[in-house]
């Protein structure tokens, strides 16, 4: 049986998705023997940027007349194209400041350049392409990297955690951040998948893997404020990783 072949690839972002994806140490070789890796650019100069591929991997955001092309090219030559991380999935950090005039704050950078510069806010893939897999995370976790490949190498959709990270520091064991420490944590908001890595550690959840379907964002945000965290602070912190977001949308006052 042939190996799908498969690319790997980053728009507009801080790479830490293939980093992570180059980070499986152990498991590097295997996914090397199940996969053929015909284009990574951060691991490899050596590319086949026209070789069609059973799976493309694409993380960052679109911010470019540039990304967009080489998005719509990784489409139109990819069975299975799987969003990677935040950014891919809602814009990400990137994100932030959207609302703005872009070219007022390219200006306030790049002087009289910024109307040469090719820079545009910063978008999800979903708003250019089909998405087929979409992986959360910022960045997306190791291990849900590696039953994403093993699904697809099966000819099967992995399964995407659709319960919120509260659920997680549960199978846990962990106190509740919010309720007993009254600390801003953004667990009830947030999909699952990080094995509750940040309450885990004493350290509030930040929402960085996105919204969780069918969040209540009016009771979150009720609570937070209970805690005493101001509306707009929870308004901000709610949308650090996803401006655009539903949940963010009900966060300024859509759901309440």
């Amino acid at each position: 049986m042939n190996r799908p072949g498969v690319g790997i690839y980053g728009l507009t972002g801080c790479a830490g998705d293939q980093l992570v994806i180059l980070n499986c140490e152990d498991r590097l070789l295997e996914i090397a023997g199940q996969l053929d890796i015909l284009d990574f650019p951060l691991a490899s100069s050596e590319r086949n940027r026209a070789a069609r591929l059973d799976i493309a991997f694409v993380e960052g955001s679109v911010m470019s007349a540039r990304d967009e092309a080489l998005l719509h090219s990784i489409r139109g030559r990819s069975d299975t194209l799987v969003a990677i991380g935040t950014c891919a999935l809602w814009g990400g950090v990137p994100e932030i400041g959207a609302e703005l005039e872009w070219l007022d704050m390219c200006e306030a950078v790049y002087g009289p350049r910024a109307m040469g510069y090719d820079s545009r806010p910063a978008r999800p893939l979903s708003d250019f392409v089909t998405v087929d897999v979409a992986l959360p995370g910022c960045p997306i976790e190791a291990h849900e990297f590696l039953d994403c490949v093993a699904c697809l190498t099966r000819g099967d959709l992995p399964v995407i955690p659709r319960y919120p990270v509260c659920a997680e520091c549960r199978w846990q064991e962990n106190g509740c951040l919010l309720v007993e420490k009254g600390a801003p944590c953004l667990g009830p908001l947030t999909v699952g998948g990080c094995r509750a890595r940040c309450p885990s550690l004493g350290r509030s959840c930040i929402g960085c893997r996105g919204p969780v379907e069918d969040a209540n964002v009016t009771s979150g945000l009720r609570t937070l404020e209970e805690k005493g965290v101001s509306r707009s602070v929870a308004r901000l912190k709610v949308e650090t990783f996803h401006p655009s977001s539903p949940l963010s949308a009900r966060a300024d006052g859509g759901d309440s």
